[in-house]
């Protein structure tokens, strides 16, 4: 009977250590989304900012070659930013995808 409950006992060990891989698992992948989310909304209100910043630009400085070089530096750190962002996020998605392919091996 001892070693019936000692198999019981192994199994009950076994069974809880799976689930709390699975629950780490999800925890991870929710991570995960959750900050590729992040990342778009990110990206999203940067572009927006920007926007507004280069409309604010054009009503408000009156000098034409002022207001030209002004717009071409924010263009500039834009474009920046965006890359900036953007390879983050594909150094992210890497990540994510390399641990998939870890788990399905």
């Amino acid at each position: 009977m001892s070693n019936e409950n000692s198999n019981w006992e192994k199994i009950t060990d076994d069974i809880t250590e799976v689930t709390n891989k699975i629950k780490n698992k999800i925890k991870e992948e929710d991570l995960a989304e959750d900050l590729i989310n992040s990342l778009s909304n990110t990206i999203e209100s940067t572009s927006r900012l920007f926007d507004n910043l280069l409309n604010t630009i054009d009503s408000t400085i009156k000098d034409e070659d002022i207001k030209k070089e002004t717009k071409e530096i924010i263009v500039k750190i834009n474009d920046e930013i965006s890359t900036s962002i953007k390879e983050t996020g594909a150094r992210i998605l890497n990540l994510k995808d390399e641990d998939s392919l870890n788990e399905e091996e």
